[in-house]
């Protein structure tokens, strides 16, 4: 696959002119760096963190609504929290990495000999136009301590009355001397993992081989239409997962930017809370009997390929939040 990639710095120009547009209406944003993580406030709240140290790769958490809901799981953060599942321990929060690169597994934390890591070499926090900008350079190391590729990562958050955002942009860079291919496979990629409270009906293993019913009264669904379990696999522009708590519905959307390779992306979402943007799995998604790298994709060496995507943490169901409009929006550059 040939990839396309806006020149620099027509993207940044068109990134500044967006969220200049948001400046007025912002809300007060404050980053804070400590030495492990960047705290980012709006409105003195404490709306998330980045945290790019102690761990296999960079995650943020927690990610909280403005009313103070908490929007993802804290294990494997925390792991005496009442009532959560603790399953799948690599799924810290909200993140983004991949199971299948030059062979290596960037998804797992347990993956023994293939099991690879991302190590941060920098990270700069600034607040522009009343938007938190947090900027991070990467390096995907195997387990024989080379390095594979590197990223450059901007994440930007604000406040706004419709609700919050965060918008994650990566730059994925081959080495001079080697390509990189991320292999096709349904472990990954921008991901996030939600409370246990916002799923739909579902069953989970209690940790001792056995299954327990869950009855939630979440939704997933597409910009087809289409809701819940049916909704993996599925290619969508966007997707809505939300659910009532306390007399509220709460909800997360997460947008595949139209300038992404793929565009419409494949959905990794679980009715079990995982909730992921996968463009490299097509051959899991799309069940392609005898062709196991239907999605590998190359960077040549030396070349690189950018990724966005948008999440949206509202209330309300995806009419109410006006999902469909806010993807406009986003596609616009808003």
């Amino acid at each position: 696959m040939k990839l396309r990639v806006l020149p620099a710095l027509v993207l940044a120009s068109l990134l500044a002119s967006s969220y200049a547009l948001h400046a007025a209406a912002a809300a007060a944003v404050k980053l804070t760096r400590a030495d492990d993580r960047v705290r980012v406030e709006i409105d003195g709240q404490l709306f998330t963190e980045y945290i790019f140290k102690g761990a296999q790769k960079p995650y943020l958490y927690p990610v909280i609504a403005a009313d103070g809901t908490p929007m993802t799981r804290n294990y494997p953060m925390k792991s005496d929290v009442a009532g959560e599942v603790k399953d799948h321990p690599h799924h810290r929060s909200l993140w983004f990495t991949h199971g299948e690169v030059n062979g290596f597994n960037f998804w797992a934390e347990s993956a023994g000999a293939k099991q690879g890591r991302i190590v941060n070499t920098g990270v700069e926090q600034s607040v522009q136009n009343g938007v938190g900008v947090i900027r991070a350079l990467n390096e995907w190391v195997g387990p024989d301590g080379v390095v594979q590729l590197t990223d450059d990562t901007t994440i930007r958050l604000r406040g706004a009355a419709e609700g919050r955002y965060l918008d994650y942009e990566v730059t994925l860079k081959a080495p001079a001397g080697k390509p990189v291919v991320f292999g096709d496979t349904k472990e990954g990629s921008m991901a996030i993992r939600l409370p246990l409270w916002m799923t739909p009906p579902h069953s989970y293993s209690d940790g001792a081989n056995k299954r327990v019913k869950h009855e939630g009264l979440g939704i997933i669904i597409n910009d087809a239409g289409v809701t819940n379990t049916p909704t993996w696999g599925k290619k969508s522009a966007w997707v809505d997962y939300y659910a009532p708590k306390d007399g509220k519905v709460y909800g997360v959307a997460m947008f595949d930017h139209p300038g992404n390779p793929r565009h419409p992306t494949w959905w990794h979402v679980r009715d079990y809370a995982l909730f992921a943007a996968n463009p490299f799995g097509k051959h899991d998604f799309e069940n392609l009997k005898g062709e196991p790298n239907a999605g590998d994709m190359t960077i040549p060496a030396g070349g690189s390929v950018t990724f966005r995507w948008r999440f949206f943490f509202h209330q309300g169901d995806e009419k109410t939040a006006k999902i469909a409009e806010r993807f406009k929006d986003y596609a616009a550059g808003k």
